[in-house]
């Protein structure tokens, strides 16, 4: 890739430039979109013409301040589809936006990187907006003085592996039909109930691989184990999918101690006094011998 060469065109007034952009969801594909009338690839990525998909103006600025710009489309059978932003396929999917000479693909140059933001659906086309690498900086930071745990269950601070450790997480196959809600699976010996309770399950195989979505009861029922999740996922799990079931955490200490052996990385603050000490006051009947009023 010449930058220069682009700025080389581009100084000669008579100018051969489009725009380029390409999207890769989280489960890995890649799709790619320009807005010249011919196809155009480079670094291994197609990018389709007449796709029905444009970008807007992109407002870049200076400094750490926050880049943001917005791409709307209609929504096609071969490009993007509602029923893939339905199933949250392009939520948080990074997104990367080239100035480029259509006539010599080499002379570009990267005008936004980011990631898509808010997504919109309206008489068959959509509108989305799509947030700078200086996004992630305008996030609240510090730790929070809560008798609960701030760490999310397998981050670098809780420490536990939720990808390989088989004493949190479970592969199984679906042996029933399922709404994609609530899945009737096998029972999944040792694991006893409620144990992926507020985890998550992740589809491996099938038209809904890569989607995920948070699980609200595990329960047993005989040799069967019942999966509900919060809501359902937004693709058909066929017989014959696999699954991924991830334990859960509801980020008490007692549970990092007995369920995760983990309590060295406990991120809580399970003593700290209640709102009701801040009403604490001595007593006349009470010892007052100078130690905690609780």
């Amino acid at each position: 890739m010449t930058v220069q060469a682009l700025h080389d065109h581009l100084a000669t007034g008579l100018t051969h430039v489009c725009q380029c952009w390409a999207i890769k969801r989280r489960d890995g594909v890649v799709l790619g979109f320009t807005d010249h009338d011919r196809a155009l690839a480079f670094d291994g990525i197609t990018f389709v013409a007449e796709s029905g998909m444009t970008a807007r103006a992109l407002s870049n600025t200076t400094g750490l301040s926050v880049d943001n710009t917005e791409a709307v489309g209609v929504l096609t059978a071969d490009a993007v589809t509602e029923a893939d932003i339905t199933a949250g396929r392009y939520d948080q999917a990074e997104v990367t936006v080239w100035l480029v000479c259509w006539d010599d693909v080499s002379a570009r140059k990267v005008k936004f990187r980011g990631t898509m933001g808010e997504i919109t659906r309206n008489g068959g086309q959509f509108q989305v907006d799509l947030r700078g690498l200086a996004e992630a900086l305008n996030q609240p930071q510090g730790r929070s003085y809560l008798k609960t745990c701030s760490a999310v269950l397998g981050d670098r601070s809780c420490g536990i592996n939720t990808k390989t450790d088989a004493a949190y997480v479970a592969e199984v196959t679906v042996d029933r039909d399922t709404d994609g809600q609530t899945f009737d699976l096998a029972t999944l010996v040792p694991f006893n109930a409620e144990w992926f309770k507020d985890g998550f399950l992740e589809v491996l195989t099938g038209v809904a691989k890569g989607l995920s979505a948070t699980i609200k009861a595990d329960e047993l029922n005989g040799p069967r184990r019942e999966i509900l999740l919060w809501q359902p996922l937004g693709l058909p799990i066929a017989v014959g999918d696999e699954l991924r079931l991830v334990a859960g955490c509801d980020k008490r200490a007692q549970t990092c101690r007995e369920k995760f052996t983990n309590l060295a990385n406990f991120q809580g603050f399970p003593h700290i006094p209640g709102d009701d000490w801040l009403m604490a006051v001595p007593r006349s009947g009470d010892a007052n011998d100078g130690g905690s009023l609780q």
